[in-house]
């Protein structure tokens, strides 16, 4: 296979990771998946990605960009997972925005980001105080500055994220996560099935170029509601 097909998941023992490396491998794609522990090779290899062992959190750009030579895309789907603020920080933002770098300097232009819906200023409705402020804060400064690089960027945007099947239809939210009309809180749902549905089209179509595209399941086709 080409290295041109080739598509790197950073965080790539996510549950959306999984989920989006064996759709990418069934499109016909080659998929490298970061991972920071040996136990989950297994798991990657399972879903159909290639492990690949690298700490994001000490990884540096030249790191990085070794690893993304003539890659295809990138996919940063890694996360803190809560904990501390400091190592939110440390990956959320310090670690996405060196792959950032990195993808410049590797000429890699195609960079998905998984966020969330709101995340553009999500943290300006939070008290400091509240534990998820490190995360939204962290999450907005990286997606701030994913849009201000020359980067071929699609921020993806899901709601609260469940283990639905891939339903392949969406409903398109603005920059805040609102839905024109009466959409309530308890559909702010995205199933991690369709977020990876919707990064592999994209990744395929090229679809939703230098976009942010928040979305939870919904009705409209996933190809329409992307170009919507």
């Amino acid at each position: 296979m080409s290295s041109t097909k080739r598509i790197v998941i950073l965080g790539g023992h996510g549950k959306i990771a999984l989920l989006l490396a064996a759709r990418l491998k069934q499109a016909g794609f080659a998929v490298d998946a970061v991972i920071r522990n040996p136990e989950q090779h297994g798991d990657v290899e399972n879903a159909g990605g290639s492990p690949v062992l690298l700490d994001l959190e000490r990884a540096s750009v030249d790191d990085f960009a070794e690893l993304f030579a003539a890659a295809a895309a990138i996919v940063f789907a890694a996360g803190a997972g809560g904990g501390s603020p400091e190592r939110t920080r440390a990956v959320d933002h310090d670690a996405a925005i060196r792959t950032m770098q990195a993808a410049a300097q590797a000429q890699v232009e195609r960079y998905v980001m998984i966020s969330y819906a709101g995340a553009d200023e999500h943290y300006q409705r939070l008290d400091p105080d509240d534990s998820f402020y490190p995360y939204a804060k962290a999450k907005h400064a990286a997606d701030a500055y994913l849009r201000a690089t020359a980067l071929d960027y699609t921020i993806v945007g899901p709601g609260r994220l469940t283990l639905e099947p891939a339903s392949g239809k969406l409903q398109m939210a603005d920059a805040r996560g609102q839905v024109e009309g009466d959409w309530p809180a308890a559909k702010k749902v995205t199933s991690r099935d369709n977020v990876a549905a919707v990064i592999t089209h994209v990744i395929e179509t090229d679809a939703a170029s230098r976009r942010t595209v928040n979305f939870y399941d919904g009705d409209t086709p996933l190809a329409q509601a992307l170009q919507l």
